[in-house]
């Protein structure tokens, strides 16, 4: 294994947000609670041990047994699920939706992260344990942004009538994908594996919830992953007090307007991920997850006939605690509340929403966790890596823009010198002395030394892409090549893991795949990896 690195800022493909967090930008500490490194942890340990109670931790581990039943997973997860009864035992946790067979490559790379981290802690801190957590978002209900994954530059959908949260949505029907996709892969052994695990996951398990668990932990359970579904009663039980205090206060609404707009006035180019609502919650039954509202001094369930007064309200929410479901704002409060939680992994945009809810936890007294962006990789064969080098294109090369790739290898592989910037700053001094002529001499003359100083400028633009032109029609199998390789490492102009499913790289490195992925990941390096396999 080659492995290079580029910094985030670099890559073009990191919001200036997430790249001054990485640096620590000073303006930005009121949004975050501490930065991800391992000295920081022990401030974090200890105020999460003063907030999470022996209960908390009674309930979540019988909630997690309850969920296991029927799964044969290893003794490590098992082990993991009982040390979390333990009040020096703590999660790193990562979330990801139900896509179906995981969608994205970077569902690897998330859990990869928090696998990684929970080991490295665990040499930090000896006397402490520390379980890596994959939250599933079983309570979603966007159907058409789970409902498929790409493989060899095709598009695997699953098509049907969806409602309700996505983690209680049948698998009937998927024996239909499952064909297709198994035509795509072949007969290889790898091809068998893939299938099997298909197979296994969604034709042997009733609901999408069941069959991503089952998935997941045929990946790592090895690596002690523990699967949370919050979709349950016992855990939503706990949340009670923070879902009545929302339905009732507006907490969220007015902490998070003010922290946005707090976000907002450090940088114009900070954009605000999330707007919350007056109530942010969902109530959710069998085909039903919609927002509550309150209108004309009844709370109502928008796309319902549901309505209750006050009281009503309450006596539901602490009957049937399961019928209230978190939004995006709430998600992460509940997420903490429930879990032993010293750190959550996430991509850019999920970290963005993140620092809008720093406020929103001081004011329901809740530790806000450490952020951390997982790790981003792309993965390239040997033989691509090979030609890469004798095109001589670099690391930074490859994540230009397309036509900015092109024309900077076309300049440098030319044996013609296609820049004309030092043409154009030679022609804007000789016109500084034509303007300092004409403010001596007649100043209405200033406009048309302008005038004609635009038309030359534009006229040397227009010559030198004329010729860049010539040359790229010259160098034309030279550029074919290196557009090639940058196509197939990024399918359609975009991150490879923001796009290609983990089932076509394994079944190019099989079994190897997640064990180089565990040896090479360092969560605490931030910065992109380029992998050579």
């Amino acid at each position: 294994m080659q492995h290079k690195t580029l910094p985030f800022n670099k890559t073009g493909y990191f919001s200036s947000l997430i790249c001054d967090y990485l640096d620590e930008n000073h303006e930005l500490k009121p949004f975050y609670n501490r930065f991800p490194n391992l000295e920081n942890f022990q401030a974090q340990i200890d105020e999460k041990s003063k907030s999470f109670e022996d209960a908390s931790r009674t309930t979540l581990v019988s909630a997690l047994k309850q969920q296991y039943e029927g799964f044969e997973t290893s003794e490590l997860t098992k082990s993991h699920i009982e040390l979390l009864n333990s009040e020096n035992t703590f999660t790193i946790t990562t979330g990801h939706q139900l896509n179906l067979f995981t969608g994205p490559l970077y569902f690897l790379y998330k859990i990869v992260s928090a696998i990684n981290l929970s080991k490295a802690l665990k040499i930090k801190y000896p006397k402490c344990n520390f379980v890596p957590v994959y939250w599933m978002a079983t309570e979603d209900h966007d159907f058409e942004e789970i409902n498929y994954f790409n493989f060899n530059g095709k598009k695997v959908r699953w098509n049907r009538e969806a409602s309700g949260a996505v983690g209680e949505l049948s698998t009937e029907g998927l024996e239909a994908i499952f064909q297709v996709f198994s035509e795509e892969l072949g007969q290889s052994t790898n091809a068998k594996i893939v299938k099997k695990w298909f197979e296994d996951a969604y034709l042997k398990h009733d609901n999408l919830a069941d069959a991503t668990r089952f998935l997941a932990n045929t990946l790592f359970q090895e690596h002690g992953l523990v699967i949370v579904d919050a979709n349950a009663a016992a855990l939503k039980k706990q949340f009670v007090p923070y879902m009545e205090s929302e339905l009732l206060n507006q907490v969220a609404f007015n902490a998070v307007q003010k922290t946005s707009d707090a976000l907002s006035k450090v940088s114009e180019g900070y954009k605000i991920q999330v707007n919350p609502r007056e109530i942010n919650l969902f109530y959710i039954v069998k085909n039903l997850r919609e927002r509550i509202v309150f209108e004309d001094d009844l709370y109502k369930v928008l796309n319902s006939e549901i309505t209750w007064n006050k009281s009503e309200l309450l006596k539901e929410l602490h009957v049937n605690p399961e019928r209230f479901s978190p939004n995006v704002i709430m998600r992460p409060l509940y997420q903490e509340v429930i879990l032993p939680n010293l750190c959550y992994i996430g991509g850019g945009g999920e970290l963005a929403y993140w620092f809008q809810l720093k406020s929103f936890f001081d004011a329901v007294e809740v530790p806000f966790p450490m952020l951390l962006l997982r790790n981003s990789v792309l993965i390239q064969t040997e033989n691509q890596h090979k030609k890469l080098e004798k095109l001589e294109v670099s690391t930074e090369d490859l994540f230009l823009k397309r036509n900015t790739f092109i024309n900077k290898k076309v300049r440098e592989i030319s044996n013609i010198d296609i820049d004309f910037s030092e043409q154009k700053k030679h022609l804007k001094t000789q016109f500084l002395a034509l303007y300092d002529l004409a403010n001596q001499t007649d100043k209405s003359f200033l406009g048309a030394v302008k005038s004609q100083e635009i038309k030359q400028l534009k006229g040397l633009e227009h010559l030198e892409k004329r010729l860049l032109k010539a040359q790229k029609r010259k160098l034309s199998d030279h550029v074919l090549r290196m557009t090639d390789i940058q196509n197939e490492l990024f399918p359609n102009q975009s991150l490879q893991e923001r796009n290609t499913n983990f089932s076509q790289f394994y079944m190019e490195y099989g079994e190897t795949l997640i064990p180089s992925l565990i040896e090479s990941l360092d969560p605490l390096n931030d910065e992109f990896l380029v992998l050579t396999l």
